[in-house]
Order: C-alpha cells, then structure tokens, then sequence
C-alpha cells in the first residue's frame, strides 16, 4: 500500500492535493521567496501588535473608569463615563464613514471576500438586536426628559449618540464584514480594533447596570430566605427628584432593564464580527470557491417539537420562579427546588443528545477541514473562554455544599445540577468543535478523499485517470478538471509512503453521513440543542439566577466575594448560551 498506483509520477519534493472544483497550481517558491514572504510580513506584524496594544489600552483605561463610577470614587460620575463612551462611539462613526465613503469611489475594484466571515444568519440576529437596542435607546431618552431636572445633558446625548452609531454600525457590518483589507492595511487596522474595543466598553456599560438593578432586587430578596446576617446596602444611582408622570418613569425604567440583555448580545455580536475583519486584514486567501450552505427544515420535526417543548416549558418555570422568588421563604424555597430539578431533566437530555451525536462523528470516518479561518477559530475560543464562567460558578457551588456547616434541603439539589452544567457544555462544546470541522459534503468524494498523491521524478506531475472515472481528473500530465492542485513538501520517503495509505485508507470507507438515517439523527440532535441553549439563555438574562438566590454560597464565601465573581461570570455564561445556539445552527446549515 505505500506505492502509488501505475502512471503517478512527479517530483521528489511535491505532493499533489485534491480540493473542490476548480484546477490551479500553487508552489512554496524558493528559498529566496519563502525569505521575501517573511521579510514582507514583518511589518503587517508590527502594526498587528501596535494596533492591538492601543485597543487593549483603550478598553483597560474605559473599564478602571467604569470600575470608578460603580464604587463611587470621588470625582467620578456617571458624566464623565459617558463622556468617554460618547467621544469613543464618535471617532469610530469618522472612521466608518471614511471607510465606507472611499470604498464607495472605489466600487468597480474587484476585492478579495472572506466568504465564511459575515454569515447571514449572523447578520440578521445583529439586526434584530440592534433594533431591539434603538428601542432600548429611545427608552432611556424618554427617561432622560423625565428627570430632565436634575440630569446630566451627556445622559440625553448618549442614547441618541448610541442609537445613530448603531444604525451606521448594522449598515457598515452588512455591507463590509467580509472584506479583505489590501490598502491603508496600518491605518484600517486602527480603525478597526477602535471598533472592536469601543463595543466591548459599551457591552461592559450595558452588562454593569444590568448587574447593578438584578444586584438590588437580589439584596431585597435575601431576607425572605432567612439571611438575615447580610447586610443590605441598596447600590442606588437613582436621579435625586422626582419625575413626571411617575407611573410612566417607573414603566420606562423596568423597560430599560428588561431590554440590556438584547443589548448585551448585541454588542458583542457587534465585536466578534469587528474582530474577524481585522484579523483579515492583509490576509491571502485561497481562491478556491467555497460550497453555499443551504438550511433545510424538513425530517426535523422530532428535534424541533422536543426542543419547543422545552422553550415553552423554560418559559413556564422562569414566569412561575420570577411570581414567587422573594415572597416567603416557602415559596422561595419551592421555586429553587423546581427550577433545580427542571435544569438537571434538561441537562441529562442535552448531555445525552451532543455524546449521541460524538459517537456518530467518532464512527465516521470523513476528512476533516484543517484549513485555516479567523472566523471559526474565534468561534471556537469563544465557546470555551464563556464556558468557563458558568464553570466557575458551578464549582463555587459544589465547593460552598461541600464546606457549609448547615444546608436547607434545597441547597442538595444545586450539588447534580452544578455537576451536570459542567458536564453538558463540556460535551457540547466537543460536538459543536467536530462538527464545523466537517468538511461539506457538496464536493464530489472521489476527489474530496484523494487528499494526498505522493509523486517521484523531477518532472512535471501526472494524474492517473484510472482512479478517478468520470470526475474528469486526466493523466496525460497537462490537464485536470475539477481539482485545485497544490503543491506541498514532502520531506521523507516514509512521509510519501503515510499519505498514500492515508488516501487508500480514506476511499476505502465512504462518508458515513451519507447514510439518510445518520444525517436526519444529526439535523435533529443539532436542531434539539439549539432551541434548548435558547431556552438555557432566557432565565439568567431575565432575572431567573438561583446563583444569587441559593445564599449558600454567599453564607460560605462572603456575601461581597461571591457577588462579585456571579457579576464577572454570569454575563459570560449567558453569552454562552446565545453563541452555542448560533454555532449549532451554522452547524445544521452544514449538515
């Protein structure tokens, strides 16, 4: 099997390798290239690091500032703060619209497109949220005229400063996601990482008043629980008059709250797709077309009725715990014992559902696509950096049942539920990281599995036709259709001897998706998954946090210690929850 078939010749440092349609031939060059090409990268280095380091000290000069307003430091306000954000969301609005103005003259160009960055599903949910968000806007404006008396201006400016950058932001990402910036390469990436680092200030603003408001009704709460030890101290940043109508300030202020957490999703939406174009700044891409994704909802109806199921029934448990959380200590205890058990049915099913789906693609013998993309790496480092707040919490909880001198009956059913999240998004995240490295399977699999041709004389590289039939893949040493062939190194004759079994071993066993059953199983795990991580990103995002109203954990750590790690991790674990469902629908796409 380490020969290759009669009629493969080439020479002893090529290897030849089969990618889609197309044909194409591309070389590592020289020594003397392969210089040139690190010499010429030297620069796009250096000004990757200096615009990276400006962003990180504008985000860490923002957030001491935000840090500032929340503990009440002499001296800061809540105008100074806004202020900053103001003057930041103004000189990124310049900067877009230089940038969309100069591509505007420069439309009849033709520019290399990232075509896996800027998806549409993923535009449309920022467009969703960023309405919600314009909403969220026009509230605190109303807001403002309310208590107009004694309110900074900058409180009024903001919102309508906020709600024009948002606008223009939703245009400019529609419009220029998925560009490869070639020109002004050293000034764009500054532009650029500003954006970046501008919404995550203003994702870091929205998630710290959020934090403020749930903190204050959790404080008016722990009483009812018999914590009566913790001292309440109501962190009020309340305007010091009265507002007219009261009952319409009161309505708008509820409003407000309600709608951060579209804004929160949002903005960071808004950063990961700012982050993906600056990371394609300068960038080669292949031109190899890439495969359109098509999502079709039929054969799902198992997986999608189960999945609403569990919307409706999450939706059911957040109303009944939000009703009698707080009202006695009875009532609070029953709705902490339901909503535990509840999480632990749902996590059981989500666990087994993404091992199921391991299995499959552990069984299945298809190739893998290693190529490199900015937008699925940070995907993928997204979905394991937010997993590890909700893992932090969770093992703060095992850690608190484990040390507490006492525990109510409640407190035992957080020890399966804590253990399961840890275990659930640890699978999850294993199922979501194979599947968006499966290659499509819109490539014919005679050439998509004939991945390596290891060849032997210093000539030119021919092709048997014998291997490949009617897919059009000649020998004659001059043609080849439907295959991008491009050359690679290969260093040892063991090396050549490896990849030719690796391409024998690989047709031997056709793609296990093809089987019908295992691709309509797969459609309904991934659809099941994603109406559940919807329904697990409702009740955190609305006031439904048992982390806070356990008080175990506060008993044991200290109520000001576990408050604020629950603050720095739950906007975490609730981005999670968005970003998991909106990786498993790409994943269903793909299926």
């Amino acid at each position: 099997s380490g020969t290759p078939p009669d009629g493969v010749r080439a020479a002893p440092a090529a290897v030849l390798r089969f990618r889609g349609a197309g044909v194409g031939w591309a070389a590592r060059g020289s020594p003397q290239t392969a210089g040139a090409r690190r010499r010429a990268s030297v620069p796009q280095k250096l000004a990757e690091a200096l615009s990276s380091q400006y962003g990180l000290n504008v985000f860490v000069a923002g957030l001491l500032l935000l840090l500032a307003w929340a503990v009440h430091a002499a001296g800061v306000g809540k105008r100074d703060l806004l202020c900053l954000l103001t003057a930041l969301m103004m000189l990124q609005l310049l900067w877009m619209l230089w940038y969309v103005g100069r591509s505007y003259a420069q439309r009849r160009l033709i520019r290399p497109k990232d075509t896996q960055a800027g998806a549409r599903w993923l535009r449309g949910s920022i467009t969703l949220f960023a309405f919600i968000t314009i909403i969220l806007g026009c509230l605190k404006v109303g807001y403002f005229v309310g208590f107009s008396e004694c309110l900074s201006a900058t409180e009024g400016v903001f919102p309508v400063t906020h709600a024009v950058h948002t606008l223009l932001q939703v245009y400019f990402l529609w419009g220029h996601a998925k560009d490869i910036i070639l020109s002004f390469k050293t000034l764009e990436r500054f532009g650029v990482i500003h954006s970046v680092f501008t919404n995550l200030l203003l994702w870091a603003n929205s998630v710290l008043n959020e934090s403020k408001h749930q903190l204050n009704e959790h404080k008016e709460r722990l009483i009812t629980l018999g914590f009566g030890n913790i001292t309440i101290v109501l962190d009020d940043h309340t305007p010091q008059c009265n507002c007219t109508p009261p009952a319409l300030c009161s309505t708008l202020s509820h409003g407000i709250y309600y709608l951060y957490p579209f804004n929160i999703e949002y903005q960071i939406l808004a950063s990961t797709m700012l982050y993906v174009l600056w990371k394609n700044i300068g960038r080669r891409v292949d031109s190899m077309p890439q495969q359109k994704m098509t999502c079709r909802f039929d054969g799902v109806l198992v997986g999608a009725a189960l999945g609403l199921v569990v919307l409706a029934a999450t939706i059911a448990v957040v109303g009944v715990y939000m009703i009698h959380i707080g009202c006695s200590k009875s009532q609070s205890e029953s709705a902490l014992t339901m909503f535990y058990l509840y999480a632990i049915i749902l996590l059981l099913l989500m666990g087994t559902a993404g091992l199921v789906g391991c299995w499959i693609y552990r069984v299945d013998e298809k190739s893998l696509d290693e190529s490199k993309n900015p937008a699925r790496k940070l995907d993928v480092d997204l979905l394991v950096a937010t997993a590890s707040g909700s893992w932090l919490l969770s093992w703060g909880s095992i850690l608190a049942i484990a040390c507490a001198e006492t525990r109510p009956s409640y407190t035992w059913y957080n020890l399966p539920y804590s253990i399961l999240v840890i275990m659930e998004k640890y699978i999850q995240n294993l199922f979501i990281i194979e599947s968006v490295h499966q290659e499509p399977d819109g490539i014919p699999e005679d050439i998509r599995t004939l991945r390596v041709v290891t060849v032997y004389s210093g000539e030119a590289a021919t092709l048997a036709a014998s291997g490949l039939g009617s897919q059009g893949v000649t020998g004659n040493g001059s043609s080849a259709t439907n295959g991008n062939l491009c050359l690679q190194q290969a260093s040892s004759k063991e090396d050549r001897e490896a990849g030719w079994e690796g391409v024998e071993g690989t047709a031997r066993h056709p793609s296990f998706l093809r089987s019908g059953t295992k691709r309509r199983l797969l459609r309904n795990i991934t659809a099941f998954l994603f109406l559940c991580n919807i329904s697990l990103w409702i009740p955190p995002a609305f006031g439904c946090r048992p982390e806070y109203d356990n008080g175990l954990e506060e008993v044991v750590f200290g109520f000001e210690p576990w408050i604020i790690a629950v603050n720095l991790a739950m906007p975490f674990s609730i981005f999670y929850r968005m970003h998991a469902a909106a990786s498993l629908f790409e994943v269903y796409c793909k299926i």
